[in-house]
């Protein structure tokens, strides 16, 4: 009975151990995904004003509002 709870605490506070060693990591991937979601924006904010994107997005839209229904 004794061996059986002395395994059953150690493997509790072993469990609590490997959380306390990740505490970090979930604050640290948020900021790598905030990271990645900006560099993305910005990629595409490039690609859309430039100049051939940008003519090509105007003329869809001049399309789209000439059109008769």
């Amino acid at each position: 009975m004794y061996q059986a709870v002395r395994a059953r605490l150690r493997a509790l506070v072993c469990g609590m151990r490997a959380t306390r060693r990740d505490a970090g990591m979930v604050t640290s991937e948020y900021a790598m995904g905030i990271v990645a979601a900006v560099a993305f924006a910005v990629v595409l904010y490039k690609v859309v004003t430039s100049g051939p994107v940008s003519a090509e997005l105007q003329n869809i839209v001049k399309d789209a509002l000439n059109a008769r229904m």
